[in-house]
């Protein structure tokens, strides 16, 4: 096969293969996960999210004056005995934080053999399957310009062979369109939450709309990047020469001259496009993290924990 035909099958986005996707290696390593999720979540007997409320809490959090309805077995008696201020006490009480695990399943993450995409669906469901062992509800949605499937929180960590079948069923393909699918999850969730979203995020523009409408909508979004060390540095691919370039995307072609310089140059412009990501999601308190696909998704999820990360 001659470079140019290389290179343009390269380009074509394929459906990956899940047949092994969640296998009993993979099970297991979750349970690795799971033990030091343990350790992390220690004295914890359910989900545990602080939020200022008068409830069954036990840890006191402020005052309030009393108000006509409002239980009086709340009454600070203390004070009222010394200032003589009838002040009801609120406690932070315990609530589970809504987390929603959002795959981009797009054609630019089916390149490759859907390496990109195999990455995301196994870092998603170790993510959903750490907040599932904590008792937090967990959803899913695979999207792209043609997709939009959801499977609504569940709870349970025998729940994650829901999470399984959902990621290998899923309809893959379409073009990247960050800012529409964030659109629809922000409209989807009745109560705000953690929302992850996992792409390359090939689309800049529409992953910073995507992003704010999250955050303006109350969410608390992270954008995991998936890079493919290959794809955004091909200098040591091997690839030189007059060649026909095809995005997979919107389909259309171009002829290319491809030398050492230029190949230097569009992986300085990838590392460029990734760096403006970064620093966009940081400026806006959007929690940003690049993810190799080089680096085991269980030791990238470790790295997150340590670093007192998405999971808290």
């Amino acid at each position: 096969m001659g470079l140019r035909e290389r290179l343009f099958g390269a380009a074509k986005a394929a459906t990956p293969s899940t047949d092994d996707l969640f296998d009993e290696a993979f099970l297991a390593r979750l349970e690795l996960l799971q033990v030091i999720a343990r350790r992390l979540f220690r004295g914890r007997q359910r989900a545990e999210r602080k939020t200022r409320k008068v409830g069954s809490g036990i840890e006191f959090a402020d005052h309030r004056p009393y108000s006509p309805g409002d239980d009086i077995r709340n009454l600070d008696w203390t004070v009222y005995v010394r200032l003589r201020r009838t002040l009801i006490r609120l406690f932070e009480e315990d609530e589970d934080l809504p987390i929603r695990v959002v795959v981009d399943v797009s054609d630019s993450m089916c390149l490759r053999g859907g390496a990109k995409l195999r990455y995301a669906q196994q870092v998603g469901a170790a993510l959903a399957y750490v907040g599932l062992a904590n008792l937090d509800r967990v959803g899913l949605t695979c999207m792209s310009q043609s997709t939009h499937v959801t499977l609504p929180a569940i709870r349970g960590k025998g729940r994650i062979f829901r999470v399984f079948d959902f990621l290998r069923g899923a309809q893959t393909g379409g073009a990247t369109d960050i800012r529409a699918g964030c659109t629809r999850v922000a409209a989807q969730s009745n109560q705000p939450g953690l929302t992850i979203v996992l792409s390359d995020f090939y689309d800049l523009e529409g992953a910073f709309e995507g992003l704010n409408m999250l955050r303006f909508r109350k969410h608390e979004p992270v954008a995991i990047q998936i890079i493919d060390p290959t794809e955004a540095d091909p200098t040591g691919s091997g690839l030189r020469g007059d060649v026909k370039l095809l995005d997979c995307e919107g389909g259309t072609e171009r002829d290319v001259t491809l030398s050492p310089r230029a190949l230097s140059a569009y992986a300085e412009a990838h590392e460029r496009f990734c760096a403006q990501l970064q620093t966009n999601c940081r400026t806006r308190g959007i929690g940003y993290i690049r993810a190799d696909i080089d680096v085991p998704f269980d030791d990238l999820v470790l790295r997150l924990f340590r670093q007192g990360g998405i999971l808290r």
